[in-house]
């Protein structure tokens, strides 16, 4: 019976670990920023981690009054892109913990 309770110890002391880890991971996650560009660079939307919009750059030649579609547009897609990206490192990142463990669906 003694070495049960060893392993529950290591198992526990590991999960802590892994707690730890994750909580850092998500933390450096947090503080990235990711960028993306859209018509040929003629707009450009950075954000960070936290998927809040940090900066929009609108290059000068792209703003015409006749088509203030266009630039929205842009805008958006550009947003939609850098959220994208966010998201795409995000699940790669917290993914590396969730790998190898048989953990009920949607517990992160």
């Amino acid at each position: 019976m003694r070495g049960n309770m060893g392993n529950m110890n290591k198992m526990m002391k590991q999960m802590q670990k892994m707690q730890k880890d994750m909580m850092k991971a998500q933390e450096e996650l947090q503080e990235m920023t990711f960028e993306a560009t859209a018509g040929g660079g003629m707009v450009k939307v950075i954000a960070n981690g936290k998927k809040e919009i940090l900066e929009v750059e609108i290059k000068e030649e792209v703003v015409d009054p006749d088509d203030v579609e266009m630039l929205q547009d842009l805008i958006i897609a550009a947003t939609n892109e850098v959220l994208a990206k966010v998201e795409d490192t995000s699940n790669d990142t917290m993914g590396k913990f969730t790998k190898g463990m048989n953990l009920p669906g949607g517990m992160f």
